[in-house]
């Protein structure tokens, strides 16, 4: 897994990672993949159509399973997570088939997090630029981990610590997570401001 398109390599020929996943068995609970709706074309020479159509979200919006229930402000929740941690490579995720749209979805496969913590990647953001939606318990979470005393990178440190292998991420990656979020809630502000708290901020 190292070549010219996966700038990802050994030290010799070794890379540490990380697997945690707590999901009963196929045979009992059967998982649905489905396609981000905001994936990456993954082509040298052709954008995905949500890079180039900035009313994107409102074709998203008319689509099963987007039209109805909570699976939109599931992938802006999902946005969020991944633009903290600089995740570009969220092409599919997963839900229990049970329940139908009344579910949650599940993010498996994060290999991309934590790369480079000098730099933040907005395009990761355009879901939640284009649809300007958000739950109110992420936006108040958000809102909360923003401050001194509830800080991001202090309290993710401080979870990490406990861990076998701490301190699991480099200083530098949690900073970022706090500079990420202050442009989260940025973005948030925007949308409020352009098309008012009732229309952005949904109660949950």
């Amino acid at each position: 897994y190292c070549s010219t398109e996966h700038a990802l390599c050994g030290k010799p020929d070794q890379i540490e990672g990380s697997l945690a996943a707590f999901l009963p068995d196929l045979s009992l609970a059967k998982r649905k993949t489905w396609r981000n709706p905001w994936r990456r074309s993954y082509h040298k020479r052709k954008k995905a159509e949500w890079e180039v159509d900035p009313d994107y979200c409102e074709e998203v919006k008319q689509t099963p399973p987007y039209d109805s229930g909570t699976r939109i402000l599931d992938i802006m929740d999902m946005t969020v997570f991944d633009f903290l941690m600089g995740n570009m490579d969220r092409h599919h995720y997963e839900t229990f088939e049970k329940f139908g749209n009344e579910t949650f979805i599940i993010h498996l496969d994060n290999g991309r997090g934590f790369g480079k913590y000098s730099h933040d990647e907005l395009s990761i953001l355009v879901p939640l630029n284009q649809c300007c939606r958000i739950r109110k318990s992420t936006y108040l979470r958000l809102q909360l981990l923003a401050k001194e005393e509830y800080k991001l990178s202090l309290l993710m440190q401080e979870s990490l610590l406990k861990d076998k292998i701490a301190p699991v991420l480099y200083q530098p990656h949690l900073e970022a997570m706090d500079r990420r979020l202050r442009i989260v809630l940025k973005a948030v502000s925007d949308c409020i401001e352009k098309d008012g708290y009732d229309n952005v901020v949904e109660n949950d």
